[in-house]
């Protein structure tokens, strides 16, 4: 099976390349779509460089949109039976992969989360863990679907499942919209334990309160979504 790396960049020229040296190093069949979000870094020219190596394409926003808006530009060039985001940074080790599509690609889900809860986590914040966890128990109270990280980067898909989600997200609520609707079109959702090692503000981190607000508001907003037929 062929998978699609999607990985949403802004402003990572300090880590880009290593990342990529780890994404490229992992033993499965893939597509690597760069999106560049509109960065002032460096980070173009960069991913500019590396396109031009196999089995890799970029995707140049003219200007920085968000997250989710880069995640939808590269999911609509992706090709890949399976999905996979990938985060520009080091917080998610591109060595666990394997694990996060094996599910989908033995047929047992389509969709799958890597669970950082379940597995180990350095360095995070007290107040990034709370949010966590309320996130994922607002999931279990609203969707009564089992889920301990709704939160976490490391989502793979079928892509066939991702068609029929229809996302609109721009920013950081491409984690609960993705969550909430694929509850909604009938998938459950498989966790697998992942290491996650944290980034600071100092170090990158750009995520603020006031996602952790509006992913309550998209977990609330879509829960009587439906999917196209």
């Amino acid at each position: 099976m062929k998978v699609s790396i999607v990985m949403p960049i802004y402003n990572e020229a300090e880590l880009l390349e290593a990342v990529l040296q780890r994404v490229r190093a992992v033993p499965f069949d893939k597509e690597i779509i760069l999106v560049d979000d509109g960065s002032t870094d460096g980070t173009r020219s960069i991913i500019v460089r590396e396109a031009r190596k196999p089995d890799t394409r970029a995707v140049l926003c003219d200007h920085n949109r968000g997250k989710g808006a880069a995640i939808r530009a590269g999911l609509a060039q992706a090709t890949g039976d399976i999905v996979v985001i990938q985060d520009a940074d080091m917080e998610y080790d591109p060595a666990q992969l394997p694990a996060l599509i094996e599910p989908i690609a033995r047929g047992e889900a389509r969709a799958v989360f890597g669970s950082r809860f379940r597995g180990a986590i350095y360095n995070m914040r007290l107040a990034n863990r709370v949010a966590n966890h309320l996130l994922a128990w607002f999931v279990r109270l609203v969707y009564f679907h089992p889920l301990s990280d709704e939160a976490t980067a490391y989502k793979a898909f079928d892509r066939r499942l991702l068609e029929r989600l229809d996302l609109r997200c721009e920013r950081f609520e491409f984690c609960p919209e993705a969550t909430a609707k694929t509850i909604r079109a009938g998938e459950r959702i498989v966790e697998t334990p992942i290491t996650y090692y944290a980034r600071t503000w100092e170090e990158g981190k750009k995520i603020k309160f006031r996602d952790f607000i509006v992913a309550l508001w998209t977990l609330l907003r879509y829960r009587f979504w439906r999917p196209k037929d």
